[in-house]
């Protein structure tokens, strides 16, 4: 083959498609596998637990059990009479008489059982507080019922332990209740002196505040203070309208005086004078008449001489109307100056006012409010000691039992049964078990899963095939033809017909996928490896050049493990000399190779001796030159390597060939470990063309 052809490794394989539905849990397949895999677990598991159970219930000691019910509800005729009274204990039973935990516990503590237990140690020396709790069971079954069982092998020790048990509940109840009426007593009297002294003091303050600032009820001033506080600002505001609009006036009539002479002015304020609009009529006759006269007589004569001193004197009588007008409005003007400062003083006082009684009126609202409520806690509290002293004289027991304490039943047992679900529960846990170990020990045990990590197609499944076995190397070749002509019955190219089998029929299918990987261009070589030890990559190896000689095929199968080979083995042949002494120049490579006693097209490389230094052999330009000359001689060249997690020898030969396909033992393969050969594999930069699955079982029907 042409040097510059494996430069650059070509990858053949395309990806798997993914499959959504392959994704996350367990599907019914992987269940029964997993089953089938742990049934010794489950077997083992189930037979435990079931003859566990049959020999428990074989040995099974009858228990037995009795219980009472006791209604916690007063329903004494006392209660009945007292509860329809106000502020007393028995008026409020239904909340006073709720089961909870807390009561529970009370009734279980040591105060309540220890004397009974000392009462009947007289009897049963063996029995202890810890010993009653341990069979003594305590429920409530509804609003006011409280259910107590006991339960022992001693039918006499229930019976009696119930009675006591009863009667020390039943004398809880009412010595509970007188406790809590005695302490609510006590109480009350505590607090009766404390509050009445604190009414007393509240008074006080009260009637010393109404002396102090003169008054009974400051809501009232402080309505009156509203009232004149409200009638000031309104005559405020009329004042403030009215002083604008005399100020306006004053000044428009000043300006008019100033500006114009008399007649000319036109002042809202001279428009309003009626005096001045008198004299300023006389005054407009006077220029009309001259205005008349002037046609007739001359300016010289005595009647327009007198008609303009009458003008004239007009004119005078009308400037000092103005002054008067003006003089009337300056001085309306101070009155009102005069009332706007003495409403704003009195509003300034109100308002004053109004403060000091808010804070009055607050104090006040305090103290009457704390009175109220003072005098209401007192009022309470009194009636709160009338009631619970009526309380106190109650003497019935509130509690009562239900029905009579029942006599004592023994458990029954049922072996069958007991074993029956010993078997079931020891199938669950088996099964439990088994899908637990299963999925802890993290092995690929379906194609699925192989396919799912590897993302690459599964070229063939080889089965298992528990009879074969290495092959000695002193054995004769007609022994080792003879042996591999019964196992597999192969197909040889001189025409001889034998049966196929599976495990041979499988090979023949993986050689057939190789080849469909790519119509354009034929695989002529590549590299066999697994992600670790004893997966079979031999095996696969030498069974695969098999397949591909019977089909005619000239196949050469290389031995690159340089550090524990072993193909020689599998191929029935002494590692005399190989691979390593070609590579040193110590043979030819027509020397080195051997035809195979399996096939007439099989030729076989050998490792030969191991060396020191298998790296170094296998990254030379020796080993490079020598690859393609057997890529150029044969139709197929397979390498068989070494394990991929942790060495570079698959990376340095596989550079050179047309991929690599990569042997999965199912059943023994982790996926961590395939996942580390995988990444390995994409950072050098390997072409993957597919995985074969080895060792897969298959069932027979």
């Amino acid at each position: 083959m042409d040097d510059g052809q494996y430069a650059q490794p070509l990858s053949l394989a395309k990806s798997a498609p993914s499959n959504d539905d392959d994704e996350g849990g367990l599907d019914l397949t992987q269940i029964v596998g997993a089953v089938r895999r742990r049934l010794w677990v489950i077997a083992g598991l189930t037979v435990l637990v079931a003859t566990g159970a049959t020999l428990n219930a074989l040995n099974y000691t009858p228990v037995y059990q009795a219980q009472f019910e006791i209604l916690t509800e007063p329903v004494t005729v006392e209660t009945q009479v007292i509860s329809s009274l106000p502020q007393t204990l028995s008026g409020r039973e239904e909340s006073l008489s709720t089961l909870d935990e807390t009561k529970i516990k009370v009734l279980l503590s040591p105060g309540v059982l220890s004397p009974l237990v000392e009462q009947l140690q007289g009897k049963y020396p063996q029995l202890s507080y810890q010993a009653l709790m341990k069979n003594l069971s305590i429920k409530v079954t509804g609003a006011n019922i409280l259910q107590v069982g006991y339960t022992n092998s001693d039918s006499e020790l229930v019976a009696d332990v119930l009675e006591l048990v009863a009667e020390a509940f039943l004398s809880y109840s009412l010595e509970e209740r007188q406790t809590d009426i005695r302490q609510g007593i006590e109480f009350v009297e505590e607090q009766i002196p404390q509050l009445d002294a604190r009414v007393d003091n509240l008074q006080q303050q009260l009637q010393n505040m109404r002396q102090r600032d003169n008054l009974i009820d400051p809501a009232n001033k402080a309505q009156q203070l509203t009232s004149q506080m409200g009638g000031v600002e309104q005559q405020l505001l009329n004042n403030e309208l009215e002083l604008a609009k005399v100020r306006s006036l004053y000044q428009d009539l000043e300006r008019e005086l100033s500006e114009n002479t008399p007649e000319l002015a036109t002042a809202v304020a001279l428009k309003d004078n009626a005096r001045y609009q008198g004299l300023l009529t006389q005054l407009q006759d006077i220029d009309t008449q001259i205005a008349k006269d002037s046609v007739l007589f001359l300016d010289t004569s005595p009647d327009i001489r007198i008609l303009r001193e009458q003008r004239e004197n007009l004119l005078s009588l009308l400037a000092q109307e103005g002054e008067r007008v003006r003089a009337e409005l300056a001085s309306q003007l101070r009155e009102l100056e005069a009332l706007d400062r003495a409403l704003r003083q009195t509003v300034e006082r109100l308002n004053g006012e109004v403060k000091r009684l808010s804070v009055i009126t607050r104090e006040y609202s305090d103290i009457q409010r704390e009175l109220q409520i003072a005098t209401e806690n007192l009022n309470q509290f009194l009636a709160k000691r009338e009631a619970l002293r009526i309380d106190a004289a109650q003497r019935e027991i509130p509690w009562r039992l239900l029905a009579p304490i029942g006599e004592p039943q023994p458990s029954k047992n049922d072996v069958k049964k007991t074993a029956a679900l010993g078997i079931i529960l020891g199938l669950m846990l088996g099964f439990g078990a088994a899908l637990g170990i299963d999925k802890l020990s993290n092995r690929i045990y379906t194609l699925r899963d192989l396919k799912y990590l590897t993302k690459r197609p599964i070229l063939g499944a080889i089965p298992l095939n528990r009879q074969l076995k290495k092959v000695s190397a002193v054995v004769s070749l007609s022994a080792l033809v003879e042996q591999v002509t019964a196992k597999y019955t192969l197909s040889s190219a001189s025409g001889r017909a034998y049966q196929i089998e599976p495990f041979f029929e499988a090979f023949c299918s993986l050689y057939a996928n190789i080849r469909l990987l790519n119509c354009d261009r034929a695989i002529h070589s590549l590299t066999i490896a697994a992600s670790g030890d004893d997966e079979g990559t031999s095996t696969v190896a030498i069974h695969l050049a098999q397949a591909a000689a019977a089909m005619g095929q000239r196949v050469l199968i290389v031995d690159t493990d340089l550090r524990s080979p072993e193909l020689h083995e599998r191929a029935g042949l002494l590692n005399k000399h190989g691979l390593t002494d070609l590579i040193t120049g110590q043979f030819e490579l027509e020397e080195a190779i051997e035809r195979s006693p399996l096939e007439n097209n099989l030729f076989v490389l050998t490792a030969g001796s191991i060396p020191p230094d298998p790296i170094r052999l296998l990254a030379s330009q020796k080993m490079v030159d020598l690859m393609h000359k057997m890529q150029s001689t044969f139709d197929l060249v397979i390498y068989d390597t070494t394990k991929i997690v942790g060495l570079a020898d698959v990376s340095l030969i596989t550079a050179n060939t047309d991929g690599l396909l990569l042997v999965a033992a199912i059943g023994k393969i982790k996926s961590g470990v395939l996942e580390r050969a995988l990444d390995d594999l994409r950072l050098a930069g390997i072409p993957l063309l597919g995985t074969v699955a080895n060792r897969v079982k298959v069932r027979k029907f």
